[in-house]
């Protein structure tokens, strides 16, 4: 096992052991988790969950539900099951790949199952970028030529009617995600994030409704740092927990 560190999220309401190299749980885990509108007894599904951060700190605000935590490597998955423990969360580790359907059925994921689907795809595809020599790190950050499409259509599947799905990526990449998703989902909704407010934004979330209609919606920018480099008052009461974006 590579070394691990046990981190708090949250203003410490969430312990997290995570891998000290490679990918790391930090704000888009925060800000994802922040915009999930979860309900008492929803069944809510962390789709690529790594170490489980979002679906930790979703838990920590609405523990009445039941989370779902998908991950396809199984150091990983192992890790987020002690997570869940550490953390008194009832939740289900489906060791699965995302992009392949008979994969997901042998793991227990059956379509049209979820209330809430909560992603955090790999930002890049193959041929994209140069993909990093760490295999932890790029198997996060890189999907197979066409990914994010079978991505989302995954995730999409695994949704109920009515069923909402949210995501946080790359400001760049919205309109092929929106392209993506306005196939199954409707009452979408944009908020970008800006590193601060003077540059373009890095980061978009966005939700939708599987089976609505309903027009889309831009939400208020979300703004991370102030004049000073430091964290606005929303983005720090956001990372203590301290407020949501729904």
């Amino acid at each position: 096992m590579p070394e691990v560190t046990e981190d708090l999220l949250l203003g410490g309401r969430v312990r997290l052991h995570q891998p000290a190299k490679g990918h790391r749980a930090g704000t888009d885990a925060v800000l994802l988790a922040a915009s999930a509108p979860v309900r008492p007894g929803d069944v809510v599904m962390d789709v690529g969950a790594a170490t489980g951060a979002v679906g930790l700190m979703v838990a920590e605000r609405q523990q009445d539900a039941r989370f779902v935590f998908v991950e396809r490597d199984p150091a990983l998955a192992e890790l987020c099951r002690r997570n869940c423990r550490d953390n008194d969360v009832t939740g289900e580790v489906a060791v699965a790949d995302v992009l392949d359907k008979a994969s997901r059925l042998a793991a227990g994921l059956q379509p049209e199952s979820a209330d809430l689907v909560l992603t955090n795809p790999p930002f890049l595809e193959e041929g994209q970028a140069r993909i990093s020599p760490d295999k932890g790190r790029a198997a996060a950050h890189a999907l197979p030529a066409g990914g994010l499409e079978s991505w989302l259509k995954a995730c999409a599947g695994l949704l109920k009617p009515k069923g909402r799905l949210v995501l946080i990526h790359r400001a760049d990449r919205v309109s092929e995600c929106l392209k993506i998703l306005e196939t199954w989902l409707g009452s979408l909704e944009i908020r970008v994030v800006h590193p601060d407010a003077d540059r373009p934004a890095i980061r978009v979330l966005l939700s939708g409704v599987k089976g609505s209609r309903a027009p889309l919606a831009i939400l208020p920018p979300l703004i991370l740092n102030g004049p000073d480099g430091r964290f606005t008052p929303q983005a720090e009461a956001l990372h203590q927990g301290e407020a949501t974006l729904i």
